[in-house]
């Protein structure tokens, strides 16, 4: 399971990458033509647009003295899923080189987890942690150079997280591992504007960890008393439509 999901990683690299050439073909020769697409949006003080997101996430996963203890769980780990994203995009032009970016997100997300038990019989059970989060990433946003209608750029920044299907305080939780509400982490990553006559079109890649530990230890629940802390950890491939 491990190697499908590193192998899935390289293909969508390698696409993508792909894809990124093929569009940087399609500007260089209006580029060596002196022609540039939408040349007044460097001036421009606020811009917007929307976001298109394809996620994988799972939980940095802590053992708990318990786990160490038990004689029924052997195995706590967690997997990777796979989920997407849907935002706005607001852009506010600090100077040449520097943007402050607001990109609020509704972020589709399971962060599974997977058991290796041993009573009453050997067994696997997978407990599956779903959210639904609004996230509100702040980010300053550094820009190179615009080569024709081409640029790199590279983020770095913070965001909050807000799970609207945080089930931290469910009743019946004998089989559950409940997660709290509300998260914050930073996020880096990088990416590659395209500027065309009425758009821009901007792939980008980042990391979004969050910083905190969301689970909700209690150890009267045996699925979750073997565990100490839960951390997020998300890759996001997304695709920015600016005007």
């Amino acid at each position: 399971m491990q190697n499908a999901h590193i192998r899935y990683q390289f293909r969508l690299f390698r696409y993508t990458l792909v894809a990124i050439f093929v569009l940087w073909k399609s500007v260089v020769p209006t580029y060596a033509q002196q022609v540039l697409h939408m040349e007044e949006h460097d001036q421009k003080r606020f811009y917007f647009g929307i976001t298109l997101a394809s996620n994988q996430s799972n939980y940095k996963l802590t053992h708990s003295d318990l786990f160490l203890k038990s004689d029924s769980i052997m195995v706590a780990e967690p997997l990777r899923t796979f989920g997407f994203n849907l935002g706005l995009l607001a852009n506010m032009r600090l100077n040449d080189r520097f943007d402050l970016r607001f990109n609020p997100q509704l972020v589709f997300a399971n962060k599974n987890l997977y058991y290796r038990e041993k009573y009453p019989d050997w067994h696997d059970t997978e407990k599956k942690v779903e959210s639904i989060l609004v996230s509100f990433p702040l980010q300053v946003k550094f820009k190179s150079d615009r080569f024709g209608n081409f640029r790199v750029y590279t983020i770095a920044g913070m965001k909050f997280d807000y799970d609207l299907a945080s089930n931290d305080r469910a009743r019946r939780a004998e089989d559950l591992v409940k997660v709290k509400k509300s998260d914050y982490g930073y996020e880096v990553g990088a990416g590659f504007e395209f500027y065309f006559p009425n758009f821009i079109f901007a792939p980008e890649f980042k990391i979004s960890n969050g910083i905190g530990n969301v689970h909700v230890r209690d150890k009267n629940l045996r699925y979750s008393n073997v565990v100490e802390q839960l951390q997020s950890r998300m890759l996001v491939f997304s695709i920015h439509l600016e005007g």
